[in-house]
């Protein structure tokens, strides 16, 4: 289509063709008063990026990529007042003559700026502000779902296997999957010699579900809250041929988290411009939806699925100038293959950095050779696109959110679950299993080790590292110099930055000159993602014992109100309070009121340490643990009046202890009547 410039052209059986879209039925509507073209089947973010919007706004006035983990809410422009009827950008299907509104400010007002940014590749939203993306329904309530025995979240291949083996079983099992269909990350794997194909195995799981009465699917519904016995969720469904959310609350006894692997970011400058995807976002965007930015792609990996998807790029007509790999001697079916195919391969070889290419058009990519102790910077390349892929973390959110414990395993630079809390059981790459065959078997034994029943082994037979190179750690590239591009650690909505290097104008062998302060992320203020722990971890800003208690203590915590015996829902505190993982883990600690001497607003994950000048996470005295109608409560040593500090980027910020905190206490009177209130 002509208003469709990143969409590839229909190729039959092409897995890059878009299996998701009807071709044949056109539809339009507006966002932001901006007329978007697409098909029937995209959702709203894959019509948007088709449309050549690959922004979502600036930071420090550098762009930002718009993806499926970095996008706006959207409402109707008619409900713009109601919050509770806002809609997530990536899992809203698209409609004919609908008409939406992104939330968030924008970075300038007024007619001028409003044709402006009309006509331009982003959506212009600011997002220096506190919460630049909200996503209201965060704060929701949720109204009772099913009366149910299990519930699974995730519907890749192994939370099928796990749902069908807990139908088999006679329990009434609901399984989630956030995106708007099932089948998972699997097709972007492939197989091993033995293995059903992907298509095959998500195909036949599809179906056996189809005839389970016992199995409800809820799709494009992500789960964000989670503690034993409960999960809270936001779906959106079709009402009417109209797409409408709603926040459901799942009470069950038992709950499998099959959630997958997250795809880590490398971390170089300029690592989240647009036009720079992961590995997977690309064949997710491609494959469902056809969608592909540019002509040409550069390919900067750790791990060998990316050259798969080179593979297939090529096939489409894409441009593959180079593959880079980190890793120094690299061996894979999937590289035999890209030989095969004429590409040129670069091992040992890294992102240094990316800026935009001269008059915004594309990419200037320049690869380092980083090998046995060697470095050397290589000619930088210009391209449309740049392919990264830092390897994958499985993604422990829900786990850490219900109290389940992890540890770093140090050889493949991530972290992997340990024990967790009683009624919850772990599957597929969740569980660190690498092959399609794991991860079907370990559906099962999940479902197993809930019922108490007799436990198989999984078997998860690696192809020997002489032929199959194990994934590496996530590249980390250049330092970010003052004035140039930031070096992210996430690709996600939080925006925590590889800090830049404090120039002296003293030269660093005088006695007197001042020494580079050590970074550590207790100094940020907002929850922290798992991928921001990983990257912590590498860049020695946590150490690798604490990473597991730090991804307890940092998790964004949602409150999910407790049984109310029939009466009507009322906004509650988490329960239990303080979470279970936290017990014992500050000495003497108890839950506080506490009030920051200025005006703002604490939020939850916020280590708290003694004094100002202390930044050490193994050292802090408490954390606060959630915001009351924006009244903080910690966990943490002291006594009435005392004055602690809490770190934010930069600086500390001084909170007083005001009151102990009693489950169902009145805050305001606690306050003082506002006194001292954010």
């Amino acid at each position: 289509m002509r208003n469709n410039p990143n969409r590839l052209g229909a190729q039959s059986d092409h897995p890059l063709q878009g299996s998701a879209i009807d071709r044949g039925r056109p539809l339009q509507f507006r966002l932001d008063g901006r007329l978007i073209s697409g098909f029937v089947g995209d959702t709203v973010l894959s019509a948007v990026l088709a449309s050549g919007i690959g922004s979502a706004g600036k930071r420090g006035g550098v762009p930002l990529a718009l993806s499926a983990r970095h996008a706006p809410a959207i409402t109707f422009a008619a409900l713009l007042r109601d919050p509770q009827r806002t809609l997530p950008m990536e899992r809203t299907p698209a409609t004919e003559g609908a008409e939406y509104l992104t939330l968030g400010r924008r970075q300038k007002s007024g007619a001028l700026a409003r044709l402006l940014w009309l006509g331009s590749e982003s959506l212009g939203l600011d997002l220096n502000q506190a919460d630049p993306l909200p996503r209201p329904w965060l704060g929701m309530q949720g109204e009772p779902g099913p009366q149910i025995d299990l519930v699974v979240v995730g519907g890749g291949v192994a939370g099928m296997a796990a749902a069908l083996a807990a139908a088999r079983h006679g329990l009434r099992v609901v399984l989630i999957e956030a995106t708007p269909r099932l089948g998972g990350n699997a097709r972007l794997f492939g197989t091993q010699e033995g293995e059903e194909t992907p298509d095959h195995n998500i195909a036949r799981l599809i179906e056996s579900i189809g005839k389970a009465d016992a199995i409800t699917v809820l799709t494009g519904a992500e789960v964000f809250g989670l503690r034993p016995g409960v999960v809270r969720l936001h779906q959106v469904e079709m009402r009417d041929g109209t797409p409408a959310g709603r926040v459901i609350d799942i009470r069950a006894p038992r709950i499998v988290l099959a959630t997958g692997a997250l795809e880590r970011l490398p971390v170089f400058p300029g690592n989240r411009l647009p036009g720079v995807v992961g590995t997977l976002e690309a064949f997710e965007l491609a494959h469902h939806y056809g969608v592909w930015a540019g002509l040409s792609a550069l390919f900067a990996t750790s791990s060998s699925p990316a050259y798969r998807l080179a593979m297939l790029a090529e096939d489409a007509g894409i441009a593959v100038p180079r593959i880079i790999d980190s890793r120094p001697r690299p061996q894979s079916r999937f590289i035999e293959f890209s030989k095969a195919y004429g590409i040129t391969l670069a091992p040992g070889t890294i992102a240094a950095s990316a800026a935009p290419a001269p008059k915004r058009q594309g990419l200037m990519a320049r690869p380092q050779l980083a090998m046995d102790g060697f470095s050397r910077p290589e000619p930088s390349l210009m391209v449309d696109r740049l392919i990264t892929c830092g390897g994958w973390q499985p993604d422990l959110t829900l786990w850490h959110m219900a109290g389940g414990e992890s540890g770093w395993n140090a050889t493949y630079a991530r972290l992997e679950p340990l024990s967790g809390p009683p009624g919850i059981a772990l599957a597929g790459s969740a569980a660190g299993w690498f092959t399609s065959r794991a991860c079907l078997a370990s559906g099962d034994d999940a479902v197993d080790a809930l019922l108490g029943r007799d436990r198989h082994p999984v078997d998860d037979l690696l192809i020997d590292p002489l032929y199959e190179t194990p994934d590496g750690a996530a590249p980390i590239g250049d330092l970010p110099e003052d004035g140039g591009q930031p070096a992210f650690l996430d690709s996600g909505r939080h925006y925590l930055e590889r800090p830049r290097p404090v120039r002296s104008r003293w030269p660093g062998w005088l006695p007197f000159a001042p020494r580079p302060t050590g970074w550590s992320l207790a100094d940020t203020p907002q929850p922290l993602a798992i991928a921001d722990i990983a990257a912590g971890v590498q860049l020695g800003a946590i150490p690798a014992a604490s990473a597991g208690i730090v991804a307890q203590e940092r998790v964004a915590m949602v409150g999910i109100a407790g049984e109310n015996n029939g009466e009507p829902r009322r906004s509650t505190t988490p329960l239990p309070l303080p979470p279970p993982y936290l017990v014992g883990r500050y000495q003497g600690a108890e839950l506080w009121v506490v009030v920051p001497d200025e005006k703002r607003v604490l939020e939850p994950g916020t280590l708290i340490h003694a004094n100002p000048d202390a930044t050490d996470p193994l050292r802090a005295i408490g954390v606060v643990v959630r915001s009351i109608n924006g009244t903080a409560v910690a966990l943490v040593t002291g006594t009435t009046g005392q004055t602690v500090s809490a770190r934010e980027p930069g600086r500390a910020t001084g909170i007083r202890l005001l009151a102990p905190y009693r489950d169902g206490m009145d805050l305001a009177a606690a306050l003082g009547g506002g006194a001292g209130a954010p």
